[in-house]
């Protein structure tokens, strides 16, 4: 009995990534924001700040952790990613036999806002459900884009031109969805959703200030407790959570790539003791800071 076109299609898809990353686990492409990843075995939580973006796994399962919602995504079903979200993220299902291969591929706002326009001319559901992460089915047609869109990493000359109706194509799929529901709420003006998202952007860029929720709310045109309720809804946490994890992350980098000691980065990324910074760190990241960085450069030199 033949197998079903999706699986032929998932087959295909995972083959040109394993092709293609045969050398290396993370691989940015010639086509802009396209990543593609490859891991050979399973990967312990890690903290990582989602930008908007579409995750497709090929092969393999990982989990995702907002605040306390938990998401599963494998070779059938994607991640959809709205706004800039702190998350705990593992690879649950990789071996060398069988590695997780997935594409990533992040989001152009401006082509979706575009893209949008005509969108709404259609029936979907306007409906949000969940925060700004969203799981949906992984279809045939949808493999199917993503290996015509990595098949063009052989004629470059092609890119510019074919790679942007490739990519329209797959937004326009995953839009139409009932996954593309929270996405269509941020890119629609004066929806809650998209004025939290604005709230969002301004706390990304100006977490290192002190919190006034005052601020914020004015930001998002609402009320404060209004503010509250649906900031959480759309990242699982609240302003102040989502700021905090922000600095986290930011003093681990700091500590990563700029060489600052605990001390430096702590009161960098706002913090004025360093007792309550290595008490946070540890329990954000699962290590205090000295361990934690030291495990990573670890990793980086294996």
């Amino acid at each position: 009995m033949p197998a079903p076109p999706i699986h032929c299609s998932r087959q295909r898809l995972a083959a040109r990534i394993l092709s293609l990353t045969a050398d290396t686990e993370v691989l940015p492409t010639a086509i802009p924001h396209v990543t593609l990843f490859r891991r050979p075995g399973p990967v312990a939580p890690q903290a990582v700040v989602y930008e908007p973006s579409l995750a497709i796994i090929a092969q393999g399962k990982k989990r995702t952790l907002v605040g306390n919602e938990t998401y599963i995504h494998d070779d059938a079903h994607f991640l959809l990613t709205s706004i800039d979200l702190p998350t705990i993220a593992e690879v649950l299902d990789a071996s060398r036999g069988a590695p997780y291969l997935s594409i990533l591929l992040k989001l152009d706002l401006q082509a979706v806002r575009e893209l949008m326009a005509e969108i709404d001319t259609l029936e979907v559901d306007p409906t949000p459900q969940g925060t700004g992460l969203a799981i949906g089915p992984s279809t045939e047609a949808l493999f199917e884009d993503a290996v015509r869109l990595l098949e063009l990493l052989d004629t470059p000359q092609d890119i510019p031109i074919l790679g942007r109706l490739i990519l329209r194509g797959i937004f326009y799929r995953v839009l139409t969805s009932p996954a593309g529901a929270r996405l269509r709420q941020i890119i629609h003006t004066g929806t809650q959703s998209h004025r939290i998202a604005k709230a969002v952007n301004w706390l990304r860029e100006n977490y290192l200030q002190p919190l006034r929720v005052e601020e914020l709310a004015a930001v998002a045109n609402m009320g404060v407790s209004t503010l509250h309720h649906h900031f959480r809804s759309l990242t699982a946490m609240s302003p102040l959570q989502y700021q905090k994890q922000l600095r986290l992350h930011e003093a681990r980098r700091l500590m990563l790539s700029e060489e600052l000691n605990v001390k430096a980065a702590a009161i960098r990324v706002g913090y004025e003791s360093t007792t309550q910074f290595g008490r946070e760190y540890r329990r954000q990241f699962g290590a205090p800071p000295l361990a934690d960085i030291k495990a990573l450069r670890s990793k980086d030199t294996a």
